[in-house]
Protein backbone atom coordinates (compact mmCIF):
# COMPACT_ATOMS: atom_id res chain seq x y z
CA UNK A 1 0.00 0.00 0.00
CA UNK A 2 0.99 3.03 -1.06
CA UNK A 3 2.46 5.75 1.77
CA UNK A 4 -0.18 8.99 2.47
CA UNK A 5 0.98 11.84 0.85
CA UNK A 6 -2.10 13.94 0.99
CA UNK A 7 -1.80 16.51 3.05
CA UNK A 8 -4.53 19.30 3.97
CA UNK A 9 -4.56 22.49 1.70
CA UNK A 10 -6.10 26.01 2.48
CA UNK A 11 -9.83 25.58 3.15
CA UNK A 12 -12.08 28.64 2.49
CA UNK A 13 -14.26 27.35 5.17
CA UNK A 14 -13.54 26.12 9.17
CA UNK A 15 -13.31 22.14 7.71
CA UNK A 16 -10.31 20.85 6.06
CA UNK A 17 -9.80 19.82 2.50
CA UNK A 18 -7.64 17.91 0.61
CA UNK A 19 -5.79 18.19 -2.95
CA UNK A 20 -8.13 16.41 -3.99
CA UNK A 21 -11.11 18.31 -3.00
CA UNK A 22 -12.54 20.09 -6.78
CA UNK A 23 -14.37 23.23 -4.74
CA UNK A 24 -15.92 23.95 -8.64
CA UNK A 25 -20.04 24.30 -7.81
CA UNK A 26 -21.47 21.47 -9.68
CA UNK A 27 -23.46 22.90 -12.87
CA UNK A 28 -27.15 21.49 -13.81
CA UNK A 29 -25.65 19.82 -16.67
CA UNK A 30 -23.10 18.15 -13.80
CA UNK A 31 -26.55 16.66 -12.29
CA UNK A 32 -27.73 15.06 -15.93
CA UNK A 33 -24.76 13.24 -16.11
CA UNK A 34 -25.04 11.87 -12.07
CA UNK A 35 -28.34 10.39 -13.40
CA UNK A 36 -26.74 7.55 -15.04
CA UNK A 37 -24.75 6.55 -12.48
CA UNK A 38 -27.71 6.90 -9.95
CA UNK A 39 -30.33 5.03 -11.69
CA UNK A 40 -27.76 1.51 -12.25
CA UNK A 41 -27.71 2.00 -8.53
CA UNK A 42 -30.57 3.07 -7.16
CA UNK A 43 -34.57 2.79 -7.54
CA UNK A 44 -36.39 6.06 -8.51
CA UNK A 45 -38.11 7.37 -5.60
CA UNK A 46 -42.03 8.12 -5.12
CA UNK A 47 -43.35 11.30 -5.76
CA UNK A 48 -47.15 11.18 -3.35
CA UNK A 49 -49.43 13.87 -2.98
CA UNK A 50 -50.14 14.57 1.15
CA UNK A 51 -53.15 14.68 1.24
CA UNK A 52 -52.76 15.96 4.80
CA UNK A 53 -50.56 19.33 3.71
CA UNK A 54 -52.91 19.57 1.08
CA UNK A 55 -55.55 20.39 2.74
CA UNK A 56 -54.29 22.54 5.72
CA UNK A 57 -52.63 24.64 3.56
CA UNK A 58 -55.31 24.58 0.25
CA UNK A 59 -52.07 23.50 -1.81
CA UNK A 60 -50.98 21.27 -3.86
CA UNK A 61 -48.72 19.25 -1.48
CA UNK A 62 -46.40 16.56 -2.52
CA UNK A 63 -43.53 14.59 -0.50
CA UNK A 64 -40.45 12.99 -2.67
CA UNK A 65 -39.83 9.84 -0.93
CA UNK A 66 -36.57 9.65 -0.30
CA UNK A 67 -36.79 7.11 2.91
CA UNK A 68 -37.75 4.82 0.33
CA UNK A 69 -33.73 4.42 -0.78
CA UNK A 70 -32.02 1.49 1.03
CA UNK A 71 -29.96 3.61 3.53
CA UNK A 72 -33.36 5.24 4.51
CA UNK A 73 -32.31 8.99 3.18
CA UNK A 74 -31.68 10.92 -0.28
CA UNK A 75 -27.57 11.29 0.52
CA UNK A 76 -26.97 8.00 -0.96
CA UNK A 77 -27.20 9.12 -4.32
CA UNK A 78 -24.28 11.22 -4.01
CA UNK A 79 -22.37 8.41 -2.02
CA UNK A 80 -23.01 5.90 -5.33
CA UNK A 81 -21.99 9.09 -7.42
CA UNK A 82 -18.74 9.46 -5.79
CA UNK A 83 -17.93 5.99 -5.40
CA UNK A 84 -18.40 5.40 -8.85
CA UNK A 85 -16.27 8.06 -10.15
CA UNK A 86 -13.33 7.31 -7.03
CA UNK A 87 -9.37 7.60 -8.26
CA UNK A 88 -8.14 3.78 -8.42
CA UNK A 89 -5.28 5.47 -5.62
CA UNK A 90 -7.78 5.42 -2.97
CA UNK A 91 -9.67 2.23 -3.76
CA UNK A 92 -7.46 -0.30 -1.20
CA UNK A 93 -6.92 2.12 1.25
CA UNK A 94 -10.18 3.30 1.59
CA UNK A 95 -12.79 6.11 2.89
CA UNK A 96 -13.07 8.07 5.82
CA UNK A 97 -16.12 10.12 6.76
CA UNK A 98 -17.74 11.78 9.76
CA UNK A 99 -21.50 11.57 10.02
CA UNK A 100 -24.20 11.47 12.29
CA UNK A 101 -25.24 8.86 10.34
CA UNK A 102 -26.85 9.38 7.05
CA UNK A 103 -23.91 10.36 5.43
CA UNK A 104 -22.14 7.54 6.75
CA UNK A 105 -24.83 5.58 6.06
CA UNK A 106 -24.25 6.66 2.05
CA UNK A 107 -20.42 6.32 2.52
CA UNK A 108 -20.57 2.47 3.87
CA UNK A 109 -23.20 1.90 0.80
CA UNK A 110 -20.90 2.98 -1.63
CA UNK A 111 -18.10 1.36 -0.46
CA UNK A 112 -20.08 -1.84 0.13
CA UNK A 113 -20.73 -1.66 -3.69
CA UNK A 114 -17.83 -0.73 -4.89
CA UNK A 115 -15.78 -2.94 -3.00
CA UNK A 116 -14.24 -0.27 -0.71
CA UNK A 117 -12.96 -0.13 2.73
CA UNK A 118 -14.64 2.62 4.87
CA UNK A 119 -14.25 3.90 8.41
CA UNK A 120 -17.20 6.58 9.81
CA UNK A 121 -16.46 8.79 12.81
CA UNK A 122 -19.56 9.58 14.45
CA UNK A 123 -20.09 11.31 17.73
CA UNK A 124 -20.70 9.98 21.42
CA UNK A 125 -24.12 8.40 21.65
CA UNK A 126 -24.32 8.84 18.40
CA UNK A 127 -28.34 7.18 16.58
CA UNK A 128 -27.76 3.07 17.29
CA UNK A 129 -30.48 2.24 14.26
CA UNK A 130 -27.99 4.61 11.96
CA UNK A 131 -24.89 2.28 13.48
CA UNK A 132 -25.69 -0.82 13.04
CA UNK A 133 -26.98 0.04 9.66
CA UNK A 134 -23.48 1.39 8.63
CA UNK A 135 -21.80 -1.85 10.47
CA UNK A 136 -24.04 -4.10 8.58
CA UNK A 137 -22.90 -2.48 4.88
CA UNK A 138 -19.46 -3.82 6.00
CA UNK A 139 -17.62 0.01 7.31
CA UNK A 140 -15.98 0.31 10.71
CA UNK A 141 -17.77 3.23 12.83
CA UNK A 142 -15.68 4.81 15.41
CA UNK A 143 -17.10 7.18 18.08
CA UNK A 144 -15.25 10.25 18.98
CA UNK A 145 -16.07 13.37 20.55
CA UNK A 146 -19.17 15.15 21.94
CA UNK A 147 -20.42 16.41 18.42
CA UNK A 148 -20.88 15.84 15.21
CA UNK A 149 -17.64 18.87 14.69
CA UNK A 150 -15.56 16.81 17.10
CA UNK A 151 -16.30 13.81 14.92
CA UNK A 152 -15.27 15.70 11.62
CA UNK A 153 -11.68 16.77 12.94
CA UNK A 154 -11.17 13.48 14.24
CA UNK A 155 -11.93 11.75 10.80
CA UNK A 156 -9.95 14.68 9.02
CA UNK A 157 -6.65 14.37 10.81
CA UNK A 158 -6.97 10.06 10.16
CA UNK A 159 -7.24 10.94 6.41
CA UNK A 160 -4.15 13.14 6.70
CA UNK A 161 -2.25 10.31 8.89
CA UNK A 162 -3.48 7.39 7.11
CA UNK A 163 -3.97 8.82 3.67
CA UNK A 164 -7.72 7.67 3.54
CA UNK A 165 -9.52 9.26 0.67
CA UNK A 166 -11.53 11.98 3.36
CA UNK A 167 -15.65 12.01 2.08
CA UNK A 168 -16.22 15.37 3.05
CA UNK A 169 -20.14 15.91 3.50
CA UNK A 170 -20.81 18.72 1.84
CA UNK A 171 -17.34 20.33 -0.10
CA UNK A 172 -17.75 17.30 -3.05
CA UNK A 173 -19.28 18.00 -6.46
CA UNK A 174 -20.05 14.68 -7.14
CA UNK A 175 -22.01 14.36 -4.11
CA UNK A 176 -23.97 17.52 -4.54
CA UNK A 177 -24.62 16.58 -8.17
CA UNK A 178 -25.83 12.93 -6.89
CA UNK A 179 -28.16 14.17 -4.47
CA UNK A 180 -29.73 16.52 -6.86
CA UNK A 181 -30.78 13.98 -9.23
CA UNK A 182 -34.10 13.95 -7.08
CA UNK A 183 -34.88 17.45 -8.40
CA UNK A 184 -34.53 15.50 -11.82
CA UNK A 185 -37.67 12.63 -10.99
CA UNK A 186 -39.77 15.52 -9.50
CA UNK A 187 -39.50 17.16 -12.59
CA UNK A 188 -40.42 14.13 -14.54
CA UNK A 189 -43.73 13.69 -12.88
CA UNK A 190 -44.24 17.49 -11.84
CA UNK A 191 -42.68 19.75 -14.37
CA UNK A 192 -44.49 22.96 -12.83
CA UNK A 193 -43.61 23.41 -9.27
CA UNK A 194 -44.03 26.43 -7.94
CA UNK A 195 -41.95 26.15 -4.24
CA UNK A 196 -39.62 23.54 -2.43
CA UNK A 197 -39.55 23.74 1.00
CA UNK A 198 -35.58 21.71 2.16
CA UNK A 199 -33.94 21.02 5.30
CA UNK A 200 -30.67 22.26 5.71
CA UNK A 201 -27.60 20.90 7.02
CA UNK A 202 -24.80 21.30 5.52
CA UNK A 203 -26.75 21.87 2.63
CA UNK A 204 -25.96 19.49 -0.12
CA UNK A 205 -29.68 18.69 -0.44
CA UNK A 206 -30.97 22.45 -0.90
CA UNK A 207 -27.91 23.03 -3.94
CA UNK A 208 -29.45 19.65 -5.43
CA UNK A 209 -33.00 21.42 -5.73
CA UNK A 210 -31.31 24.60 -6.73
CA UNK A 211 -29.50 23.32 -9.74
CA UNK A 212 -33.06 21.52 -10.66
CA UNK A 213 -36.13 22.75 -9.74
CA UNK A 214 -35.03 25.93 -9.18
CA UNK A 215 -32.56 26.35 -12.39
CA UNK A 216 -35.05 24.27 -14.81
CA UNK A 217 -38.85 25.21 -13.34
CA UNK A 218 -37.68 28.67 -12.01
CA UNK A 219 -39.20 27.23 -8.59
CA UNK A 220 -38.56 28.75 -5.43
CA UNK A 221 -36.56 27.18 -3.09
CA UNK A 222 -36.54 27.92 0.67
CA UNK A 223 -34.19 26.45 2.92
CA UNK A 224 -35.07 25.60 6.34
CA UNK A 225 -32.51 25.07 9.82
CA UNK A 226 -33.00 24.58 13.18
CA UNK A 227 -33.03 27.62 15.07
CA UNK A 228 -30.25 26.34 17.70
CA UNK A 229 -27.89 25.26 14.69
CA UNK A 230 -28.35 28.25 12.34
CA UNK A 231 -24.74 28.89 11.68
CA UNK A 232 -25.71 28.33 7.58
CA UNK A 233 -28.79 30.37 7.98
CA UNK A 234 -26.45 33.19 9.07
CA UNK A 235 -23.50 33.14 6.76
CA UNK A 236 -25.80 32.99 3.74
CA UNK A 237 -28.29 36.09 5.49
CA UNK A 238 -24.30 38.17 6.20
CA UNK A 239 -22.41 36.68 3.69
CA UNK A 240 -19.64 34.88 5.31
CA UNK A 241 -18.52 31.24 6.30
CA UNK A 242 -17.60 31.75 10.14
CA UNK A 243 -18.84 28.78 12.30
CA UNK A 244 -21.43 29.33 14.76
CA UNK A 245 -21.39 28.88 18.34
CA UNK A 246 -22.80 25.95 19.41
CA UNK A 247 -25.41 23.56 17.33
CA UNK A 248 -28.07 22.10 19.96
CA UNK A 249 -31.11 20.88 17.47
CA UNK A 250 -32.15 17.48 18.13
CA UNK A 251 -32.55 16.88 15.16
CA UNK A 252 -29.22 15.49 14.23
CA UNK A 253 -29.38 15.39 10.46
CA UNK A 254 -29.42 18.77 10.23
CA UNK A 255 -26.74 19.67 13.35
CA UNK A 256 -23.59 20.78 11.94
CA UNK A 257 -22.77 24.13 13.25
CA UNK A 258 -19.79 25.21 10.22
CA UNK A 259 -21.01 26.29 6.51
CA UNK A 260 -19.70 24.29 4.06
CA UNK A 261 -17.73 26.51 0.85
CA UNK A 262 -19.38 24.42 -1.53
CA UNK A 263 -22.96 24.02 -1.42
CA UNK A 264 -22.77 27.93 0.02
CA UNK A 265 -21.72 28.67 -3.38
CA UNK A 266 -24.56 27.71 -4.90
CA UNK A 267 -27.23 28.20 -2.25
CA UNK A 268 -25.88 32.31 -2.80
CA UNK A 269 -26.72 31.66 -6.48
CA UNK A 270 -29.72 30.23 -6.33
CA UNK A 271 -31.42 30.20 -3.07
CA UNK A 272 -34.76 32.10 -2.93
CA UNK A 273 -34.96 32.09 1.26
CA UNK A 274 -33.00 30.25 4.27
CA UNK A 275 -35.06 30.47 7.06
CA UNK A 276 -35.36 28.69 10.96
CA UNK A 277 -37.62 26.78 13.24
CA UNK A 278 -37.82 25.89 16.97
CA UNK A 279 -37.32 21.95 17.62
CA UNK A 280 -40.62 22.48 19.82
CA UNK A 281 -42.07 23.00 15.79
CA UNK A 282 -39.29 20.32 14.34
CA UNK A 283 -41.15 17.29 16.31
CA UNK A 284 -44.83 18.79 15.99
CA UNK A 285 -44.41 18.28 12.77
CA UNK A 286 -42.63 15.09 13.03
CA UNK A 287 -45.61 14.15 15.36
CA UNK A 288 -48.11 15.22 12.99
CA UNK A 289 -46.73 13.58 9.81
CA UNK A 290 -46.67 10.08 11.75
CA UNK A 291 -50.67 10.61 13.31
CA UNK A 292 -51.83 12.29 9.59
CA UNK A 293 -49.83 10.63 7.13
CA UNK A 294 -48.26 7.02 8.83
CA UNK A 295 -45.16 8.25 7.82
CA UNK A 296 -41.80 7.85 10.18
CA UNK A 297 -39.82 11.27 9.02
CA UNK A 298 -36.23 12.56 10.73
CA UNK A 299 -35.64 15.53 12.36
CA UNK A 300 -34.23 17.24 9.23
CA UNK A 301 -37.78 16.54 7.53
CA UNK A 302 -39.62 17.45 10.31
CA UNK A 303 -37.65 21.15 9.66
CA UNK A 304 -38.82 21.14 6.42
CA UNK A 305 -42.50 20.35 7.04
CA UNK A 306 -42.42 22.87 9.64
CA UNK A 307 -41.59 25.69 7.78
CA UNK A 308 -44.44 24.72 5.20
CA UNK A 309 -46.84 24.38 7.59
CA UNK A 310 -45.49 27.96 8.69
CA UNK A 311 -46.11 29.25 5.90
CA UNK A 312 -49.51 28.91 5.66
CA UNK A 313 -52.27 30.68 3.69
CA UNK A 314 -49.19 32.14 1.70
CA UNK A 315 -49.06 28.59 -0.16
CA UNK A 316 -52.77 28.62 -1.09
CA UNK A 317 -53.30 27.48 -4.62
CA UNK A 318 -49.64 26.42 -5.21
CA UNK A 319 -47.48 23.51 -6.05
CA UNK A 320 -45.45 22.35 -3.16
CA UNK A 321 -42.87 19.94 -2.99
CA UNK A 322 -41.03 18.98 0.24
CA UNK A 323 -38.29 15.94 0.01
CA UNK A 324 -38.60 13.29 3.01
CA UNK A 325 -34.95 13.20 3.30
CA UNK A 326 -34.51 10.57 5.53
CA UNK A 327 -36.87 8.09 7.76
CA UNK A 328 -33.66 6.93 10.43
CA UNK A 329 -35.28 8.90 13.48
CA UNK A 330 -33.86 6.84 16.38
CA UNK A 331 -36.77 4.73 18.07
CA UNK A 332 -36.73 6.60 21.74
CA UNK A 333 -36.85 9.54 20.10
CA UNK A 334 -39.84 8.98 18.21
CA UNK A 335 -41.95 7.29 20.59
CA UNK A 336 -41.65 10.44 23.17
CA UNK A 337 -41.82 12.92 20.29
CA UNK A 338 -45.51 11.20 19.81
CA UNK A 339 -46.20 10.96 24.00
CA UNK A 340 -45.16 14.98 24.36
CA UNK A 341 -46.43 16.12 21.05
CA UNK A 342 -49.93 18.06 21.26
Amino acid sequence: MPPATYEPVESPDATTVFPYHDLTPPTTADVYKARRVVRRYLPETPLVRSEFLSAELDAEVYLKREDTLPTGAFKVRGGVTLGARLDDDFRERGLIAASTGNHGQSVAYAGREFGVPVTISVPENPNPGKVRSMERMGATVEEHGPNYDAAREHAERQAAEEGYRYVHSANEPDLLAGVGTAGLEVLDELPDVDRVFCPVGGGSGAAGYCLTLGAIADARVIGVQAEDADAVYRGWHEGHLEPGTESDTTAEGIASHVPFALPMKVMRERLDDLETVTDGEIWTAVAATFREENLTVEGATGAAIAATLRAGTELAGEVVVVPVTGRNVAATKLVRTLEEAP
